[in-house]
């Protein structure tokens, strides 16, 4: 059953490859711009990988905070920086122990980590600068709420690539239950040579932009971001109306080819939203652009959807941001709703070769400038599919009358 309680996404703070912020990059969402990837030749050993690296400044972090000193951290708090005034007026208004922090990583502080090591080898001595902090996948949480102070629950999260949609909905549960008056959710994960030589031995990153649900599909691009929402219990605005998380646990890596678990979620979303598959408009796909995601994902939208239900994959725009991809991609669904006048939704483009996978159920790729204009409530949804089946769908709404 659907909580009873709303759960308004009213305010985002968001960084990733496309900008340092919802404006500037917004204009290049809708286009189709991929010029915020660039070459990397630090991250694998005799490979140039075209990533979604950050290259717009972030901010230091505070002294008084300086063990969580690392580039995770920093870029939750560029996000978190642009919704800061409305968190503090939040926190004057029910107090300090009535606000929440949920957080999603599956990088944490890894590259900051692997310096230390590299200076541990080369002195036998970690870095002055290194704390166990910055590496700990809980560091992310306790830095927000400290930084914050804000003193309701804070944890973190890590279920792969579903963590920070999974943020989004822990956040819905906790002000469902009356245990907060406002939680600060979402996610953030940097790039690092762990997960990039990873994903390299699994075969899985494309030496050029993913390409997702293409027929000439060869893999992923990798990318980097924060996305942070301040998530309050009001009935205006954008909404998180549905969640939906399964867990198949098909494979470590591999996802169940015929999308069981993918279908769990959908469906469980739609239906803790209260809504027909009908209702929905639009769907940002999970769309990695690897063979087994993309064609497991097809058949699932397919059943859940059918064919006509307008997708995109927005990961050939910033890289598939792993642990963050969940909020930000419910960040980018959000600028669509937010900007949404008169009945018509801009949404972003499926950028993509145009080539079809004739073996894929044929769903509806949205094209650059395409806006959708439902018939009843504006309502979206986003799907993450993680390793190990950790998967979550997300639900928004917006109605005409916010």
């Amino acid at each position: 059953m659907a909580p009873k309680r709303p759960c308004a996404l009213a305010a985002m703070g968001i960084v990733n490859a496309l900008g340092a912020n919802a404006d500037e990059m917004w204009p290049r969402l809708l286009s189709g711009d991929p010029s915020g990837l660039t070459l990397d030749a630090s991250l694998v050993p005799d490979r140039r990988l075209l990533v979604g690296a950050v290259r717009t400044p972030i901010p230091a972090i505070p002294a008084h905070l300086s063990r969580y000193a690392c580039r995770n951290n920093a870029l939750a708090l560029a996000a978190i920086r642009q919704i800061e005034p409305a968190i503090r007026a939040v926190r004057a208004r029910v107090g300090r122990g009535r606000i929440g922090v949920v957080a999603g990583t599956s990088t944490s502080g890894v590259a900051d980590a692997e310096d230390a090591i590299r200076h541990h080898l080369a002195t036998n001595k970690l870095a002055p600068s290194f704390d166990y902090a910055q590496l700990e996948f809980g560091g992310l949480g306790d830095f927000l709420a400290e930084y914050l102070d804000v003193g309701g629950p804070a944890y973190t999260l890590s279920t792969a690539c579903s963590s920070g949609a999974r943020a989004l909905a822990s956040a819905r549960s906790l002000l469902a239950l009356g245990v907060c008056d406002a939680v600060v959710a979402g996610a953030s994960d940097s790039l690092c040579r762990l997960t990039t030589n990873g994903f390299s031995a699994l075969q899985a990153v494309a030496e050029e932009v993913s390409n997702p649900c293409s027929a000439n599909r060869k893999g992923l691009t990798l990318g980097e971001g924060a996305v942070m929402f301040l998530v309050t219990p009001e009935d205006h605005g954008v909404q998180l109306l549905g969640v939906g998380e399964s867990c198949e646990a098909h494979h470590m890596s591999a996802p169940d080819p015929e999308g069981r678990g993918a279908e769990a979620a959908m469906r469980g979303a739609i239906d803790n939203a209260g809504v027909a598959s009908s209702d929905i408009a639009y769907l940002n796909l999970h769309g990695t652009g690897t063979p087994l995601n993309d064609a497991m994902e097809c058949e699932a939208v397919a059943r859940v959807l059918g064919t006509e239900v307008p997708c995109s994959s927005t990961k050939p725009l910033i890289g598939h941001t792993l642990g963050a991809a969940g909020a930000m991609e419910a960040g980018f669904c959000w600028l669509s709703l937010s900007a949404s006048a008169q009945g018509s939704v801009p949404v972003p483009p499926h950028c993509w070769d145009g080539v079809r996978d004739t073996t894929l159920p044929s769903i509806r790729l949205t094209s650059t400038g395409e806006h959708i204009a439902p018939a009843g409530r504006k309502l979206v949804m986003s799907n993450s599919f993680g390793f190990g089946g950790n998967n979550c769908s997300l639900v928004l709404g917006r109605s005409d009358a916010c």
